[in-house]
């Protein structure tokens, strides 16, 4: 049962806690990262930009004293990249949490291809996820942690069945964007039913961020710098907006809520802006058919399936 007290601005201690946030370099990622790390996590902040991903390290160092943050290459679009990462966390200790948050939010006018042959808005959002959930299941297992997989309030009003996801006909931006989170949101609550049935101790979570706008967000050197003008249309809309730190609230709270559960859709109280809490994921992404269809595709297409029998094996990791 969701608590009524949660103040997404006085975090639980997360002392001892790791968490690995995908796509750290600004953003929701960026706010997520720092947040946690403000609650006494230690953060592990992944970018395929290194200057990016170390002036985001710097900024969180700049707004938590005595972080604990490292930073990591990971490029969600390569399964190469995906792979190399995984394998670096595998070699540290057990894994509390994973904020599968790195996105193409505005995709190219024309449908491009990764080196690996996907569609580049699908590749991001949706498949390289997939493949590092399930890289990373043995050391989220040894944690007992979560996965949280970032959605969007888009899928409530565009139900885009994902009966092609890389969109090999009739690609356009928006279609490309919306059928990537439904995918994404309906792997999450895929990926919750299979970690139950195989009685892994992992619980995989899906959270939105409402509305969140860049021209609504504070300015950090490196990380969030606007322009005046971009600054100016974005506060025109500030009835239905709110910012990126805010909107990393559902997305940090599905993650360390002790009472947060598996299988749950977490997003801000007035669906664009608000409070953190319990909400209700649009229909087609509940569609278990959608799901277990997607699923079997994305297994497909990394090209393994996740090692559940190890996982439901996997002996608790001592908290450091």
């Amino acid at each position: 049962m969701a608590r009524d007290d949660w103040d997404p601005e006085r975090l639980p201690d997360l002392s001892g806690r790791r968490y690995l946030v995908t796509g750290s370099t600004a953003g929701l990622g960026f706010f997520s990262s720092l947040q946690l790390a403000g609650a006494g996590a230690h953060v592990i902040m992944t970018g395929r930009n290194p200057n990016r991903l170390a002036a985001a390290r710097a900024a969180v160092l700049r707004g938590a004293k005595d972080a604990d943050v490292t930073t990591l290459l990971l490029d969600t679009s390569n399964l190469g990249s995906v792979r190399a990462a995984a394998a670096t966390v595998r070699g540290r200790a057990g894994l509390h949490g994973l904020l599968l948050n790195a996105g193409i939010v505005h995709p190219p006018r024309h449908r491009q291809t990764t080196a690996d042959g996907h569609e580049i808005v699908f590749a991001t959002n949706a498949l390289g996820h997939y493949a590092l959930a399930g890289e990373l299941l043995l050391p989220l297992a040894a944690g007992r942690g979560r996965m949280v997989w970032v959605g969007s309030m888009s899928t409530s009003m565009w139900a885009y069945d994902p009966i092609d996801p890389e969109l090999e006909n009739g690609y356009t931006p928006w279609r490309a964007y919306v059928q990537s989170k439904v995918a994404t949101t309906a792997l999450g609550f895929e990926a919750d039913r299979r970690l139950r049935a195989a009685s892994v101790p992992i619980a995989s979570l899906v959270a939105h961020p409402g509305y969140s706008i860049s021209g609504r967000t504070r300015g950090i050197l490196g990380v969030n710098e606007p322009s005046r003008l971009k600054r100016f249309g974005d506060n025109l809309q500030a009835p239905i907006t709110q910012s990126k730190e805010r909107g990393a609230w559902p997305l940090v709270r599905a993650l360390v809520d002790p009472d947060a559960d598996g299988g749950q859709f977490w997003g801000p109280s007035r669906i664009v802006s608000g409070e953190p809490k319990l909400s209700t994921a649009g229909r087609i992404t509940r569609d278990e058919e959608i799901a277990a269809r997607l699923w079997n595709y994305c297994e497909h297409a990394v090209g393994a399936p996740w090692p559940y029998l190890k996982a439901a094996k996997t002996r608790r990791a001592r908290r450091p």
